[in-house]
């Protein structure tokens, strides 16, 4: 029993070390993909225009280009990081604002 729990601690000790490292990554994807099915469920429900879509995407791929950027070199700094943070907090701003502004798609 011992032995058990001392392997449970340590396999969850060394789990846990290399977690944020991988865990900062996702959570920028995640944002990402939750952006962009914020975006087509606009689109589905006509709460956004074309132009207003147009935009979006243009906004969601200047946020990709520039983490791929961040990535070239093998990590994404803290402050890279943080700067793509900003970008996405902007772009899910932008994305709520645009669904919510009483324009509707060709109604």
């Amino acid at each position: 029993m011992k032995r058990i729990f001392v392997s449970l601690l340590c396999g969850a000790a060394m789990f846990s070390a290399v977690l944020p490292v991988h865990g900062l990554a996702a959570t920028i994807n995640s944002r990402e993909h939750n952006q962009q099915s914020r975006i087509r469920q606009g689109v589905r429900g006509g709460e956004l225009t074309r132009a207003e879509t147009r935009r979006l995407e243009a906004e969601e791929a200047r946020i990709r280009a520039r983490e791929a950027r961040a990535k070239r070199d093998g990590k994404i700094t803290p402050a890279e990081r943080e700067r793509l943070q900003k970008e996405l907090d902007k772009a899910s701003h932008d994305i709520s604002r645009q669904k919510h502004d009483g324009q509707n798609r060709g109604e």
